[in-house]
């Protein structure tokens, strides 16, 4: 596996593999690589000839009190993850190769990006769009993996390359959980021996409040009832528990189409997104 931290590089780098034949998957992350990341490097592989990872915590989807300096970094145990399982190109640019001095130019995408963890996190979806295009043009994939625990990003990015004419593929990864059925997340590593055991309250709220809507009870009162049983479990603040087509995000105040059921929410100082699929009978 070569790792690689420079464009010109890079772009030998793809042109030599594309020369052997076969396409180009790409799975983006920000280290700290854990079985989800992997899922999305299977799924990669067996999508395509040759896998690319990038690694790159990217400044411009933090805002200003969020944890960019905390964010865990652990690049040489990533590569080692990364080169067991077959990745051909280990992307690991700095912060001023993705955004030279001068650099001015912004990519936004309108609608689905405006509620939920765009309202709680203003600008954030501005930096994963701009981060995610730099990524694709510098790479220039057939297929790229996205897991479907960070939803609003997945349609945002869905959203971007339809809009943009980007040719490539964007693939969903279903969420890796762990045993006791919290999702796997980088941010995991900041919860206490407590906070972890308390933080299986939020998908155990979510898989009882679909289990409820899909049953025919009323959306609106399944999700206060979900607020309250996260708040109970020590969640707080909580941004949102919310029901939206899985498609669009739009509200959904009646389960009559496919949806998926979305919430975020803190735990201590870490902050947890979580999300379901909730279909009518």
């Amino acid at each position: 596996m070569q790792i690689i931290r420079d464009l010109d590089t890079l772009r030998a780098a793809v042109s030599a593999l594309r020369a052997t034949g076969g396409s180009i998957a790409l799975v983006p992350t920000m280290g700290a690589l854990h079985e989800g990341h992997m899922a999305l490097v299977a799924e990669g592989a067996a999508r395509a000839e040759h896998v690319v990872a990038s690694i790159f915590v990217n400044p411009k989807q933090f805002g200003p009190n969020e944890d960019l300096d905390a964010y865990p970094r652990q690049e040489a145990q990533d590569a080692a993850m990364l080169k067991q399982a077959g990745v051909a190109i280990l992307w690991a640019p700095t912060v001023d190769v993705m955004y030279p001095a001068g650099f001015a130019s912004t990519v936004s995408v309108t609608g689905v990006s405006d509620e939920l963890d765009g309202a709680a996190r203003p600008g954030h979806f501005d930096g994963v769009a701009t981060v995610v295009t730099k990524l694709f043009n510098q790479v220039r994939p057939d297929v790229a993996l996205f897991g479907e625990k960070d939803y609003q990003q997945l349609a945002v990015i869905r959203r971007m390359v339809a809009d943009l004419d980007q040719p490539l593929e964007i693939v969903g990864v279903p969420t890796k959980r762990a045993a006791d059925g919290l999702a796997l997340s980088s941010r995991n590593v900041y919860l206490s021996a407590e906070q972890r055991k308390a933080a299986v309250a939020l998908p155990d709220a979510l898989n009882a409040a679909a289990r409820r809507i899909a049953g025919g009870e009323a959306v609106a009162a399944v999700l206060a009832e979900a607020v309250a049983s996260l708040a109970e479990a020590g969640f707080g603040p909580i941004d949102y528990v919310e029901l939206r087509d899985a498609a669009t995000l739009e509200i959904l105040p009646v389960l009559n189409r496919p949806g998926r059921l979305l919430a975020a929410a803190r735990m201590g100082n870490t902050r947890l997104i979580d999300n379901i699929a909730v279909d009518p009978a």
